[in-house]
């Protein structure tokens, strides 16, 4: 079963949140800050990449991309990730630009608390309003990637677990993905590496360890 004992932030304050207005925070940055620093990382890697990020975000105030397709770089990124925890399913899409099977989700535009990016993102890329797995808002993994393609950049991905269902209808956007799948995590083990974020392997790793 998957499961997840970090808490930071309930989703009732977040609705509230989204319904004044206040998740475009006057100090953007020190949220992204606050939901960095309390990842607990699964592996040194994870660790270093928190540290990464945590420097970078202590060092400059323009983290969000403002000009397509890499500047600044690095920038932030929010992954929506959909599990069906009865059926031990994850959902990916078929990413056209990026070649790979990846989470929903997206640059945090500027302004924009990364948790409302994931809510933007799911409702625009899967046409579904989304709720935390566990209640909690907090992203559970964290990533400092370079992209691959013709602009390559560091993308620094918050990975947030969403309440999901098999069953549940999607309207999912045909110009940003190729196909939807619900994955489950033994098709995830044992699929070739390539096909996926090249930090998927370690992300089902931090979900094994969060599960209870």
């Amino acid at each position: 079963m998957i499961n997840v004992a970090l808490h930071f932030i309930r989703y009732a304050d977040i609705q509230e949140l989204a319904t004044t207005g206040a998740l475009m925070t006057s100090d953007p940055v020190a949220a992204a800050a606050v939901l960095i620093e309390g990842i607990v990382p699964v592996d040194a890697v994870e660790a270093h990449h928190q540290n990464l990020a945590s420097s970078w975000i202590a060092s400059t105030s323009d983290i969000f991309r403002r000009v397509k397709p890499r500047t600044p770089d690095p920038h932030l990124v929010s992954y929506a990730v959909l599990v069906d925890r009865q059926r031990r399913r994850i959902l990916l899409g078929e990413h056209r630009l990026a070649g790979l099977w990846l989470p929903p989700g997206g640059h945090v535009e500027p302004g924009e608390h990364p948790v409302q990016t994931v809510r933007r993102e799911a409702h625009e890329e899967l046409g579904i309003d989304v709720e935390p797995l566990d209640g909690d808002t907090a992203p559970c993994f964290i990533t400092w990637t370079m992209t691959r393609g013709p602009d390559p950049h560091t993308d620094v991905s918050l990975w947030f677990l969403l309440r999901g269902d098999l069953n549940q209808s999607l309207r999912w956007d045909r110009g940003e993905f190729a196909s939807v799948q619900w994955w489950s995590v033994d098709e995830l083990r044992t699929a070739p590496a390539h096909q996926f974020d090249p930090h998927q392997a370690r992300f089902l790793n931090k979900l094994e360890t969060l599960a209870i």
